[in-house]
């Protein structure tokens, strides 16, 4: 699995910014962070209340949060054509992981972001870390306080992303939200969740109400119709992480990643085509096979083998990674 790269100055900037972060207080705020996040109780205020739990966070979580968006916003990418957002709302942002993301999958520094937030400390930590980012569209990001719950009113935006924030939610605030994001969006939504069994519901709930409000799903789906996981299944794919030293101390581990599984939609208004399929499982490598795990169209998981006979897309097969289009573009 190929690992996403974090980028230099988003480094540098952690770095920078989180020196004087003891990690034994920090590892005692993530584990309290994680217990909040993995609660069934959404809570009604921000998880991340004050600057030590937003350092705690933006040490542990940050690159991984950047990660699994960046992988999403690639997949969406590849379908997209040369569409390009102008303006972009990271909803629900934090400490602006998904600007980062956004300002590096189209890098011409043709769009400008806010991050929308309801908590301070986050915002403050984020704007901060902006303040030495190579890309204008990151430093020039603009930093909005507001509640995310009850019938939010939102800035305009092209791109609207909401990633890691609806699980924060009651239910009737997450179905709110995802309205107001989708009322928002001129032009494309992309909602990004945990890679857990709720994770993925609530990313199936949000990819409803886009596809009732006109838009069509780009990525992962390759049709708007009914997804065909079932049971106790769950749709989700996987980012790979580099860590920070920092990140490494808190976590008292020694390999240099992690992987972080995610749930995500991307979807548009504008005349685009899903993939063919998309590969839903790691691939299985056989002696001159390949087996491939897809979802396609009309709606079906199915298994196809790829054989050594079958030349160029054999080789291309067995370079395909869980969560790929398939087949690849030419």
């Amino acid at each position: 699995m190929p690992t996403v790269p974090l980028p230099d100055d988003l480094r540098a900037a952690l770095a920078d910014q989180l020196r004087s972060t003891a990690p034994s207080r920090a590892s005692a705020q993530v584990e309290r962070l994680i217990e909040s996040y993995r609660g069934t109780t959404p809570t009604a205020a921000p998880i991340l209340r004050d600057a030590a739990d937003v350092a705690a966070y933006a040490a542990y979580r940050m690159p991984a949060t950047y990660a699994a968006v960046r992988t999403a916003l690639a997949a969406f990418r590849l379908q997209s054509g040369d569409w390009c957002p102008q303006t972009h709302l990271d909803l629900g942002g934090g400490t602006g992981a998904a600007t980062w993301a956004v300002a590096d999958a189209w890098p011409a520094d043709a769009h400008r972001s806010t991050v929308l937030d309801w908590s301070q400390p986050a915002l403050t930590l984020g704007a901060a870390l902006a303040g030495t980012a190579q890309s204008a569209a990151v430093r020039d990001a603009g930093w909005t306080r507001q509640p995310l719950g009850g019938a939010a009113r939102l800035p305009e935006a092209d791109l609207v992303t909401v990633s890691y924030v609806l699980g924060e939610l009651t239910a009737a605030d997450r179905e709110s939200l995802v309205t107001a994001a989708t009322e928002a969006a001129g032009a494309a939504v992309v909602v990004v969740e945990p890679g857990t069994p709720e994770g993925y519901a609530r990313v199936l709930a949000a990819r409803d109400r886009l596809i009732a409000a006109g838009l069509h799903v780009l990525a992962p789906c390759p049709h708007d119709d009914r997804c065909p996981v079932t049971g106790d299944d769950w749709c989700h794919f996987a980012a790979r992480v580099q860590r920070t030293a920092l990140h490494r101390q808190i976590k008292g581990a020694s390999l240099p990643y992690e992987d972080e599984k995610f749930s995500y939609v991307a979807a548009a208004r504008f005349p685009a085509e899903p993939a063919a399929a998309r590969v839903v499982r790691h691939p299985q490598i056989r002696k001159g096979l390949v087996l491939l795990d897809l979802c396609q169209t009309p709606p079906a998981l199915e298994r196809t083998t790829v054989s050594k006979r079958q030349g160029s897309l054999y080789r291309a097969a067995r370079d395909t990674e869980w969560g790929d289009a398939w087949p690849p573009a030419e």
